[in-house]
């Protein structure tokens, strides 16, 4: 039985946990379908892509600790490489990602919707990362995303203490960009991915690569890949039918992705 689900929807495609009784827990098995649905996906025909979880309890309530406790040392180095390498994919991929957080996103979870471009939430949404509680320390990137997104006094705060943090907090802190109520979520998560899709998707995936391969460098470096970047627009028939709009005073131009 799957346990990932991909649907599309015009230029958007959506992928879903399926496991809503185990709160949409990480296993290997999701771990292998979340990376097979993302290989899968046509660069071609779709533009952006949304995360969620089955369900209106959970988004991924953490990885499954029922496969984890009997785990010995090289077990569980390569259990969180398997995470890591899915993530990284999640994280790199060419098309923008948006996380649906519907409910909990605790310890892989969180992990998983930090991987996302960016996030967006429902009222019940709850964030943390709990592993200290269990005796371990997070596996998938928590202890470098996170402080990445919110700040190293506040991740290493969240990540020390094992406390959790709501919808409100998560959205004061920079976690998430924005919280809906959990009935719409889905429909104003479409309605964000569909602003995206919209605008020239070459440069659109062109501005996702110039932000992760610029931020971790310096600004000379970065300012070199942004600018390479920018000239590679240039060899696009879309950049020639976006600006000739702009300059006819066109309204409502459709860009082919070539």
């Amino acid at each position: 039985m799957s346990v990932v689900s991909y649907k599309q929807e015009d230029f958007i495609g959506i992928v879903t946990i399926e496991r809503p009784e185990a709160l949409n827990a990480l296993n290997t098995a999701v771990l292998n379908e979340l990376n097979s649905t993302f290989a899968n996906i046509n660069l071609e025909t779709t533009r952006v892509v949304i995360l969620t979880g089955a369900g209106t309890k959970s988004f991924v309530a953490g990885a499954d600790i029922s496969e984890m406790a009997p785990l010995n040392n090289s077990e569980a180095a390569r259990f969180s490489n398997k995470g890591n390498e899915v993530f990284r994919k999640i994280e790199t991929f060419p098309l923008p990602i948006i996380a649906a957080i519907n409910g909990f996103a605790l310890g892989g979870g969180c992990e998983l919707a930090m991987s996302c471009d960016f996030r967006v939430c429902s009222e019940n949404a709850v964030f943390g990362q709990p592993e200290v509680g269990l005796g371990i320390t997070p596996g998938f990137g928590g202890t470098q995303r996170l402080a990445r997104l919110i700040g190293l006094g506040k991740a290493k705060e969240m990540i020390y203490t094992a406390n959790a943090i709501k919808a409100d907090e998560a959205l004061n802190i920079g976690l998430v960009n924005h919280v809906y109520p959990q009935e719409t979520l889905l429909e104003e998560t479409k309605k964000l991915a569909a602003k995206i899709a919209k605008n020239a998707p070459f440069a659109v995936r062109a501005s996702k690569k110039a932000i992760n391969e610029g931020i971790d460098t310096d600004m000379d470096r970065a300012i070199i890949i942004e600018e390479k970047l920018f000239g590679s627009c240039f060899t696009t028939e879309d950049q020639k039918v976006g600006m000739k709009a702009f300059l006819e005073k066109i309204k409502g131009v459709e860009y082919k992705n070539k």
